[in-house]
């Protein structure tokens, strides 16, 4: 099945945009010499269910066709089973609303992706492993707490049909009750419950669409790239809201980075996270790494 790709569409993502371009893209990768056996999701989650069951049948090859919440489900439904056995490879057509992976890689979006589909560009890729008291879950992307979780939870409630522009209006609302606390924790053994404006624990560079919160993460190192943005105020964070754009946040005097290979996180109850675009309010209890656990397409 090395050539042979089992690729799931959620025709929903991006607002119904993916259902109208998947086919067109679909076609293009066939005529490329692909072999694709195509499945659609019509409810969440079904994309984690199919991906899971594929797996289990023997493909190792995977597509996933939306944006950052179906390469979500496809790699929980991946994992915890492919840490046993063999490495998958997960390509993308981005077009959904967000698709914050891969713009460490391109921001030309499915044409790109499609090309390196069709040359075969693989790449080692961790995958970031987060235990809850209600179990575990997976992603390659990032997880973050704080002003960027209130945020994502703010856009997915409230403006989530206007993509990037609702992320913005999003930062927007947040920004009038501004909210800074401790999250206490600890990095490799070493204690940190530094009040703070957002924590994020990355793999790549770039989430909620073209913010650049991790500008040092790197997806193959087998390490947790953890920023803590200390607890600016509210005309300090708009003066200096276009830097987290291009990663310049980093320099900010409240600001600090630091890799780990695990984090244990000593809270007093569940919190709101944001994790691949996904929301959850979750007890979390650690985070650590599967280094080089699966390939992406990339």
């Amino acid at each position: 099945m090395s050539e042979r790709y089992f690729t799931i569409v959620n025709p929903a993502a991006g607002n119904g945009r993916c259902g109208k371009l998947a086919p067109r893209a679909l076609e293009r990768l066939r005529a490329g010499g692909l072999t694709l056996e195509v499945h659609e999701t019509h409810a969440p989650r079904e994309a984690t269910a199919l991906a899971r069951d594929a797996y289990a049948q023997g493909w190792r090859n995977f597509i996933g066709v939306g944006g950052d919440g179906t390469s979500y489900e496809i790699v929980n439904g991946l994992f915890p089973e492919a840490a046993k056995g063999g490495r998958p490879a997960l390509g993308f057509l981005p077009l959904g609303t967000g698709n914050s992976f891969l713009r460490d890689f391109t921001d030309r979006g499915a044409e790109d992706t499609i090309q390196a589909l069709l040359r075969r560009r693989r790449r080692s890729c961790d995958v970031f492993r987060l235990r809850h008291s209600r179990g575990e879950l997976y992603f390659i992307n990032t997880m973050n707490l704080g002003f960027a979780a209130d945020c994502a939870t703010v856009a997915g409630r409230r403006f989530k049909p206007l993509g990037e522009i609702g992320y913005l209006l999003s930062v927007l609302a947040c920004l009038a009750r501004l909210r800074r606390r401790a999250f206490p924790l600890r990095a490799d053994g070493e204690a940190d419950a530094r009040r703070c404006l957002f924590l994020a624990f990355s793999n790549s560079k770039f989430t909620g669409g073209r913010m650049m919160i991790a500008p040092d993460a790197t997806i193959d190192n087998g390490l947790i790239e953890y920023v803590h943005w200390g607890p600016i105020g509210r005309m300090a964070l708009v003066y200096n809201l276009p830097k987290l754009f291009d990663g310049s946040h980093i320099r900010h005097p409240l600001a600090s980075r630091r890799n780990a290979k695990r984090i244990d996180f000593e809270l007093d109850g569940p919190v709101d996270i944001v994790v691949d675009g996904e929301i959850f309010t979750l007890e979390i209890e650690s985070l650590d790494v599967l280094p080089g656990a699966m390939e992406v397409i990339v």
